[in-house]
C-alpha cells in the first residue's frame, strides 16, 4: 500500500470531532466556505502530495541543487512540481480575497500544507517561505511595494525569502551589520552578507524577493536600530528586469532538505544593490517577528509531517516483514509472523503514533487560535486567542522537532538493518528532521522565549487562559466517561506546571534571572509534556463520544484511547522530575567552566 503521508481519518477526526470546524466556518470571515469546500481543497492537496510530490522526493534528495557560474540550478522535476502547487492556491490559501486569496481558515490551510510537506518538504519550502514573505508586505508594505512585489509572490510568479542570519551574528539579530544607505529615488543602497538563506536563488522563477534585515546608517545600536527591506534579485529598470547586485557567495551542502538550496548571499558587491524600506525605519525586528512566528509554526508542521510519513512507512514495513515467532510458540517449524506481532515493535509504533498525532493535534489547535485571533466576533475573544497562540508557538515549533526526531529514529529502528541504508526512506527523513530543531530559533532559544517572555507576559494572563482551556478539557473528558486515572494525571501535571511556573516567575521578580532561566530547556520539555497530555485527553474524550455513536468499526477510536493512555501514563510522570530540576536549580552545567571541558 502506498504511504498515505497523513491519516485522512485522523485529519477529519481532529477537524470535526475535536476542534469542531463548523464553529469557525460560522464566522463571517469564512461565510463563503463550508465543510464541502474545505474537504475539496484538502482532497486536492492530498492527491497532489501522494501522486506528484512524494514520487519526486527520492530524486530531489539524491540530486541537490548545483551552483554553476554564480547561479543555482535546481532539479528539473521542480519545474513540474512547483506550478502544480501554485495552481492549488496554496501560497495564499488563508489570505483574504482582496489579495487574491481563498480566505480559508488557517486550520484547514495548515492541514492542506502538511500533506504537501509530508510529500516533499523541500518542494513545499519554496512556497511556504514565499507565503510568509508576501504576508509581511501585505501587513506592513506600502501600496507600491504590494503592487511591485506582493502580488507577484502570492501568484507564484516570483518567490520570496527571509534574510536574517549573518555569518558573524547567527541567531543574535541585534548584531546585524548589513548596511542600508538612503538614496534619491526612494530606495536604499544595500551592502552586506547573509547566510543560510533557504531558496535564496534558483532557476524556477525569474525573480526572488528577499525580506531582509539591515541597519540604516546612523541607526541606534542593537535591536532598536534594525530595519526591514525588500531586496529583489532583479529590479525593474527601463521597463525590464535587470540585475540588482545580489550575488550567491556559496551553496551550503546540507545533510537533509536537499531539494531546497541554502545559500550565502552578498548584497552590493558592486555597489548597485537596491532595497526598499518596508514600513517605518528601525522597526524591522517587530515586523519580522510576524514572519518568524509563522515560520516557527511552519517548522512545527514540517516536523510532524516528516515524522508522520516515516511512521506510516514503519507501520507498513512492520505489517509485511516476517521475522521470528510468538514467545509462546514451541514449534520452530511454524511460520514466521510479521514483526508487528512482537510487543517491542508495537511499543515503538505506538510511541511514534503518540508523538505524531499528539503533535498534529497541538498544531491544529494552534491554527484554530490563529483563526480566532484574526476573526473572532469580539475584541476580547481575539485578544485571548492571540495570547494563547503566542504562548503555544514555542512549544508547537519545538515539540514536533525534538520529539519528531525521536519518532524518526524509531522508524529507522523498526526497519532494523534495512533502516540504516539509503535503499529505504526512513534514513532520509531522519536527516530532514534534524534541521527542524535548528532553524527559526533553536530549541534553547525557544525555551528562553517561553519561560522568559510568554508565560510571564501580562502578569501570567496567558497561563491563566491555558489553565482554563485544560480544565475545560478535563471536565469534558470526565463527563464523557474517560477514566479518572487519565483525567487525574493531567490535573496533577497541570498543578505541578503552574506551581513551578509561579516559583520561577518569583525568582525573576527578585532579580535572580540566572536562577530562573537555568533550566529553561527542562521547563519547555515539562510544558510540552503537559500540553500534549491535554491534546491527548481532548482526543480521548472525542473518541469516547465516537464509540458511543459508532455504527461501524470502532478500531480507530480504540487506537486513540490506547495512544492517549500511553502518553498520559508513561509521559506525565516525567513532569515531577522535570519540575524538581527547575525548582531546585541543579547547577552542574551553570557551574561548569569553559576551561574544564
Amino acid at each position: 500500500m502506498a504511504n498515505p503521508l497523513f491519516s485522512d481519518r485522523n485529519v477529519d477526526f481532529l477537524l470535526y470531532e475535536v476542534l469542531h470546524l463548523e464553529g469557525l466556518l460560522a464566522l463571517p470571515a469564512f461565510s463563503e466556505h463550508s465543510r464541502e469546500t474545505c474537504d475539496l481543497f484538502l482532497q486536492s492537496c492530498r492527491k497532489l502530495a501522494r501522486e506528484v510530490l512524494f514520487p519526486s522526493y527520492r530524486r530531489l534528495d539524491a540530486e541537490p541543487p548545483e551552483l554553476r557560474e554564480g547561479a543555482v540550478h535546481v532539479h528539473p522535476l521542480l519545474r513540474e512540481v512547483l506550478p502544480r502547487m501554485v495552481e492549488l492556491g496554496i501560497v495564499n490559501a488563508s489570505r483574504p480575497t482582496s489579495v487574491g486569496g481563498q480566505q480559508l481558515p488557517m486550520t484547514v490551510a495548515s492541514f492542506a500544507s502538511a500533506y504537501l510537506m509530508a510529500g516533499n518538504l523541500s518542494a513545499y519550502g519554496y512556497l511556504g517561505l514565499t507565503s510568509g514573505a508576501a504576508r509581511l508586505l501585505e501587513s506592513f508594505g506600502s501600496a507600491a511595494l504590494k503592487e511591485q512585489f506582493m502580488d507577484r509572490m502570492y501568484s507564484g510568479e516570483w518567490t520570496g525569502t527571509m534574510a536574517l542570519t549573518e555569518p558573524q551574528a547567527g541567531s543574535s539579530l541585534s548584531d546585524v551589520s548589513t548596511r542600508a544607505t538612503p538614496r534619491d529615488g526612494g530606495y536604499y543602497a544595500i551592502q552586506g552578507s547573509k547566510i543560510f538563506i533557504s531558496g535564496g536563488d534558483h532557476d524556477l522563477t525569474e525573480n526572488v524577493v528577499h525580506l531582509t534585515l539591515a541597519r540604516i546608517e546612523g541607526a541606534p545600536a542593537g535591536i532598536k536600530g534594525v530595519s526591514l527591506f525588500a531586496i529583489p534579485k532583479k529590479r525593474w529598470q527601463d521597463g525590464a528586469l535587470r540585475d540588482n547586485d545580489v550575488r550567491v557567495a556559496g551553496l551550503i551542502h546540507k545533510i537533509g532538505w536537499r531539494g531546497l538550496p541554502s545559500l550565502a548571499l552578498n548584497f552590493g558587491e558592486d555597489g548597485e544593490c537596491r532595497g526598499w524600506l518596508v514600513g517605518e525605519a528601525h522597526r524591522g525586528i517587530y515586523y519580522m517577528f510576524q514572519m518568524m512566528n509563522e515560520a516557527r509554526l511552519m517548522v512545527g508542521w514540517n516536523g510532524i509531517a516528516t515524522a508522520s510519513a516515516a511512521y506510516f512507512e514503519a507501520c507498513e514495513y512492520a505489517a509485511e516483514r516476517p521475522q521470528g515467532r510468538p514467545l509462546s510458540a514451541k514449534d520452530p517449524t511454524t511460520p514466521q509472523v510479521p514483526i508487528i506481532e512482537h510487543a517491542d515493535v508495537r511499543r515503538m509504533l505506538l510511541r511514534q503514533k503518540a508523538i505524531v498525532e499528539g503533535g498534529t493535534a497541538l498544531l491544529a489547535t494552534t491554527a484554530r487560535y490563529y483563526d480566532l485571533a484574526e476573526h473572532a466576533p469580539d475584541a476580547a475573544q481575539r485578544a485571548e486567542a492571540k495570547m494563547l497562540l503566542e504562548l503555544l508557538t514555542p512549544v508547537a515549533k519545538t515539540f514536533p522537532a525534538e520529539r519528531g526526531f525521536e519518532a524518526n529514529t524509531l522508524a529507522v529502528q523498526v526497519h532494523g538493518g534495512y533502516g540504516y541504508s539509503s535503499e529505504y526512506l526512513p534514513e532520509a527523513w531522519l536527516r530532514d528532521q534534524k534541521l527542524n530543531s535548528l532553524h527559526e530559533g533553536t530549541s534553547g532559544i525557544q525555551s528562553l522565549d517561553l519561560l522568559g517572555r510568554k508565560v510571564i507576559a501580562g502578569g501570567g494572563q496567558a497561563m491563566a487562559l491555558l489553565q482554563r482551556e485544560i480544565i475545560a478539557t478535563i471536565r469534558q473528558a470526565r463527563e464523557l466517561g474517560v477514566n479518572e486515572d487519565s483525567t487525574g494525571r493531567l490535573e496533577g501535571a497541570l498543578a505541578a506546571l503552574l506551581s513551578v511556573t509561579t516559583h520561577l516567575a518569583l525568582l525573576g521578580m527578585r532579580g535572580q534571572v540566572e536562577e530562573m532561566m537555568r533550566h529553561s530547556y527542562d521547563y519547555l520539555d515539562l510544558f510540552s509534556v503537559v500540553v500534549i497530555g491535554w491534546q491527548w485527553l481532548a482526543q480521548a474524550a472525542a473518541a469516547q463520544k465516537g464509540l458511543r455513536e459508532a455504527t461501524s468499526s470502532s478500531d480507530f477510536y480504540q487506537g486513540k484511547l490506547c495512544a492517549a493512555q500511553y502518553w498520559l501514563t508513561t509521559e506525565l510522570p516525567r513532569v515531577g522530575y522535570l519540575a524538581a530540576l527547575c525548582r531546585t536549580g541543579e547547577d552542574s552545567y551553570a557551574r561548569m567552566q569553559p576551561s574544564w571541558f
